[in-house]
């Protein structure tokens, strides 16, 4: 069994004890329908959750992939798996231990990614440009990728009757 030693990304959860891993043994998913891929009409829609762990991001590209090649839009399986990849990594790393919600939508011309993680909002201006400058700086790889892609990405606080970070991709064909 490997250990991992993650360190948060944000300084507001940094002194906090991340849990410890989830075992796949362990993991007990509540029940649910199977997603449904695809459907007259209506373009990919797919939504899951994922543990706040690290190896989520595997579990995420994984589920990315399947949909993108079952619904025949093979070229963009490279771009979105490694932009889920890298946004649900960076999310654990914000938010070690809570769930992250990833949504993937086909419609038109363009892949739309979203990873809504539960990292709190802060009251502190400083500590909240501090957070905000970190989860940017690493996901500078998943910028050039967008970039080179031709796509927009992002990231926003939730509305406020919610809470949490949505950091979202658009990949155009």
């Amino acid at each position: 069994m490997h250990s991992f030693s993650l360190t948060a990304l944000c300084p507001a959860v940094a002194g906090t004890r991340a849990p410890a891993p989830y075992s796949h043994r362990t993991l007990r998913p509540a029940p649910q329908p199977a997603p449904r891929l695809g459907g007259a009409g209506r373009g990919l829609v797919l939504s899951f959750t994922l543990p706040g762990d690290v190896r989520s991001a595997f579990v995420g590209r994984t589920a990315v992939s399947a949909a993108l090649e079952a619904n025949g839009l093979t070229p963009y399986v490279w771009p979105a798996t490694h932009a889920v990849g890298e946004l649900v990594a960076v999310s654990v790393r914000m938010s070690p231990g809570r769930e992250l919600y990833v949504s993937l939508r086909h419609r038109g011309d363009a892949v739309r990614l979203l990873v809504w993680d539960q990292h709190p909002h802060h009251g502190d201006r400083d500590l909240a440009t501090l957070c905000e400058t970190r989860r940017r700086r690493a996901l500078w790889l998943l910028a050039a990728v967008v970039d080179d892609w031709g796509g927009e990405w992002g990231a926003c606080g939730a509305e406020p009757s919610q809470r949490g970070t949505k950091s979202w991709v658009v990949l155009p064909r």
